[in-house]
């Protein structure tokens, strides 16, 4: 029960204002001597107490201060600053929920606190913004703070009363104003959110005009958005001719301040009825014609060209490309082939592309006389050698890359290029060699250095790459790894952990994975920030992009990635519990792991001067005991930083099902998710959720090989578990089956079926092998079937034949070494299928190479 409030005198009451004063100033030497004054005289006082705990943890002395803020609210269970300061602290732990909850316990005892966490509970963002408006009326972020919360809340009609009533009260606004310019903006979103187009249209109209809306870009786009939709909801309309002119009108006024954004281009199309996604033959004349028309009249823009190859087509397409093609080469621009790729789809247009450049090529070679010609020849090489490499024709790609290495040895982009080549060629080890060798040619080139890191990572070589990776990191950090980790650089904590992956280091791979976690988590907690910072400046369509961001932010290529790659190694954990052991380090390992430590600390220290030392260290001291540490909590230290101790946890499956689970609805449109999903929920028994995740799957892409496979497995768990789970769900069960295969016929029929539709698709082979595998059929067939993968009618890539490598020997099969030489035989160019003996001389002198380029290492 909380002791009875102690009141302070009037002197003393100005020593406390003075504490606030020094927290708000941030003087906390200051500040904790003002607060031991008071307390010395009222011990019982408990805001005191709570402000004198909140600069302790501001000092550093995290505990302390929070013992003394929990007894200070314990005193004053009725004071707002009590609750405000517990607010504080708990936002600084990241608790965001709880700490809304202070700010509401605050707000009750004090009318005029104006502190508001958004933690998306709408309702109550309605209520705290209302109350605050109600307080003080006159404050402009009051009125923009409750619009925004009723407009998130969904209630558009009162959003759209609370800003005309403002702007009724403000009666003139100022002009060339950005914040004001962007409250009407938001206005206008409002009106058309609400359907109401042709109010929004008028009062953009009147706002532009007067100058309060000075933003042109989204003024010209606001416009002819509405004028678009006016005209195609209200096609009957005598306005409609007007609407339509009006709409042609801005977006070509978008056009003339970007003519590089193809959404310009198409939404001029779309205006005039033209989808270039659903074209016929009269619309994709007259789209050509009208695309036509934009590159003469923006003869540098290069968007217009592009989306006209993409429309055009037969003879057409070969007039369009041929020039656009000549100009480019003729200039030089590296970056033609990839322009031109995603035309590759159509085969017609690829083979057109290709003979263009070989005619390209020959004329180079026939006519000697133009001074321009040996840059076009090199670059019509070097276009070759992409074009035959993204077509698999690496031996072809690097015939045309030795002829440019041959005619221009000092451009680094056909190294690069090579690396590449190799690279999907299945030789690693070339690959790297390869890059080295751009490298050394711009060794101050960070985009350089940094793939030739990536494709040390590639082929396993993590200790080298992190060398290359700290020639651009900050020195002072641990390790460039360390410090890549704390820029939050998401491509390197994949790359690398994927690469321990590889290697079988399961536990600093699942350490690189919850990294990849915790930035994102970063991403989550940051927008806390923003939240009143765009209330206050009146940011506010950009703001609603961000919620939009956060809201998929879970969806993100590299998150989904990290999530799927660390449930595949809890799931080998869980199989293979013998694994984690196999990762815990021997005692001659640790005892040179702290030599190595000891070794990195002497060679730190090595050349201070030690009185120097000591001294910096005596005057860290003092400095320590009056800085600000803030108010977030500081970073546990981490007891298993190489994840040895994780790997051996008994909990694996569930690990798997909550890093999953945070994936939440983009985890259903992802098949990797849903099928990592169905693998965890089957293991831990939860098969409800593992048809539900099929389901997803199924809508996903149904006929995925990886899909039948699971649905075979699906099938015979059914069969296997019916007697001992619940009617409902056995039901359920049944009907999730049924609908992804057909319930006459069995298992064995449905997988024959698949595998004579799929008959030329490598992974639909070793899926239905998979499949039999588990139906219990016999080895030779399962052999036999994997081996047909080899024949020349089937498009057997590097990538394929490693997994059906893997699987083989997985399995111990007899005729795993077989396929091992047939592949070795097939690839030419690739290492990958060497024995082990010749990979780890090929690694060997990969590493040698690296030594004798450790001079120049250090030269960069």
């Amino acid at each position: 029960m909380a002791s009875q409030q102690v009141t302070l005198a009037q002197k003393d009451r100005k020593a406390f204002q003075d504490l606030l004063s020094c927290y708000e100033l941030k003087q906390l030497t200051r500040g904790r001597k003002v607060a031991d004054q008071i307390l010395k005289k009222y011990p019982d006082h408990g805001e005191t107490m709570c402000m004198k705990g909140l600069i302790l943890v501001h000092l550093g002395q995290r505990d302390e201060g929070i013992k003394l803020i929990r007894e200070g609210m314990r005193k004053d269970l009725t004071s707002h600053i009590c609750w405000h300061v517990w607010a504080l602290v708990q936002k600084g732990e990241h608790k965001y929920e709880e700490a809304l909850k202070s700010y509401m316990q605050a707000l009750r005892f004090d009318k005029d606190n104006f502190n508001i966490t958004q933690t998306r509970a709408y309702e109550s963002l309605v209520e705290s913004r209302l109350h605050m408006l109600r307080l003080r009326p006159s404050v402009r972020a009051h009125w923009v703070g409750l619009a925004v919360a009723y407009q998130l809340s969904g209630n558009l009609v009162e959003a759209k009363r609370v800003l005309e009533h403002f702007q009724n009260l403000l009666r003139e606004g100022p002009v060339n104003d950005a914040e004001y310019s962007e409250f009407l903006l938001f206005h206008v979103h409002v009106l058309e959110d609400l359907g109401h187009l042709q109010d929004a249209l008028a009062f953009l109209d009147k706002k532009s005009k007067d100058r309060y809306i000075v933003d042109r870009t989204a003024t010209h786009t606001f416009r002819a958005r509405i004028l678009s939709k006016l005209k195609n909801t209200n096609m009957e309309s005598p306005q409609a001719a007007e609407w339509n002119t009006r709409a042609e009108s801005e977006w070509r006024a978008l056009l003339d301040l970007n003519p590089e954004c193809s959404d310009y281009y198409r939404a001029v199309l779309a205006n005039q009825g033209i989808d270039l996604d659903g074209l016929n033959k009269d619309s994709r004349t007259k789209a050509l014609e009208l695309l036509s028309e934009f590159s003469v009249h923006f003869p540098k823009a290069y968007a217009p060209r592009q989306l006209a190859l993409t429309v055009a087509q037969d003879d057409k397409f070969r007039e369009l490309v041929k020039p656009y093609i000549e100009v480019a080469l003729s200039k030089g621009i590296p970056s033609l082939f990839s322009d031109l790729k995603t035309l590759y789809a159509n085969p017609f247009k690829c083979q057109v592309i290709e003979e263009i450049v070989e005619d390209i090529r020959a004329s180079s070679l026939d006519d000697q006389a133009s001074p321009s010609e040996p840059a076009e020849y090199l670059w019509t090489l070097y276009f070759l050698a992409q074009h035959h490499s993204f077509l698999g024709r690496h031996q072809r790609a690097l015939e045309m890359l030795n002829l440019a290495v041959e005619h221009t040895p000092t451009l680094p982009e056909l190294y690069t290029t090579r690396a590449k080549l190799l690279k999907r060629a299945g030789d690693p080890y070339g690959a790297v060699r390869s890059m080295d060798e751009a490298r050394k040619l711009d060794g101050q080139d960070r985009f350089i250095n940094t793939k030739s890191g990536k494709y040390r990572l590639r082929a396993g070589m993590v200790d080298e790459a992190e060398e290359i990776f700290g020639l651009f990191t900050r020195k002072g950090a641990a390790t460039p790894g360390a410090d890549l980790t704390e820029m939050q650089a998401l491509h390197y904590l994949a790359e690398v952990g994927d690469a321990y992956r590889r290697i079988g280091k399961l536990n600093l791979a699942l350490k690189k994975y919850y990294a990849i976690q915790k930035v994102f988590e970063a991403f989550r907690e940051d927008q806390y920030d923003f939240h009143q910072y765009s209330i206050r400046k009146t940011i506010l369509l950009p703001y609603f992009d961000m919620l939009k961001w956060e809201d998929e932010v879970h969806s993100h290529p590299s998150y989904v990635h990290a999530v799927v790659s660390a449930a595949r190694i809890w799931i080998e954990l869980h199989d293979d519990p013998s694994l984690g052991k196999l990762l815990q380090p021997s005692s001659e390992t640790t005892d040179a792991s702290k030599k190595a430590l000891s070794k990195a600390k002497k060679a730190a220290h090595r050349g201070n001067d030690p009185s120097q030392e000591s001294q910096d260290v005596a005057n860290k001291k003092v400095s320590n005991q009056s800085e600000d540490k803030g108010l977030d909590a500081p970073i546990p230290k981490d007891e298993d930083p190489d994840g040895v101790k994780m790997v051996l946890a008994d909990d694996a499956l569930e690990r798997a099902a909550k890093f999953l689970a945070t994936l939440k609805e983009s985890g259903k449109r992802n098949i990797d998710a849903c099928l990592a999903n169905f693998d965890v929920a089957t293991r831990r028994k939860k098969y409800l959720q593992a048809a539900r995740a099929l389901a997803h799957a199924h809508a996903v892409d149904a006929q995925h090989p990886e899909l039948h496979l699971r649905v075979v497995q699906f099938g015979k768990t059914v069969s296997s578990v019916s007697d001992s789970i619940a009617s409902s769900v056995k039901c359920v069960l049944h009907e999730t089956l049924v609908a992804l295969k057909p319930e006459e016929i069995s298992l064995d029929v449905f997988t024959s079926q698949y595998l004579q539709s799929h008959s030329t698709s490598p992974s639909a082979i070793l899926a239905c092998a998979q499949a039999y595998e588990f139906l219990g059929n016999s080895t030779e067939d399962i052999e036999s079937l994997l081996f047909t993968t080899l024949k020349d009618n089937i498009g057997l890539s590097v990538e394929d034949a490693l997994r059906i490598l893997s699987y083989l020997q997985r399995v111990k099969s007899t005729r795993a070494e077989e396929f091992r030489i047939a592949c070795d035989n097939k690839f030419e160019l690739s290492t990958v299928f060497k024995s082990s003996d010749e990979q780890a001389a090929l690694r060997q002198q990969c590493l040698l190479e690296e030594k004798e380029d450790c001079d120049d290492v250090e030269i960069l």
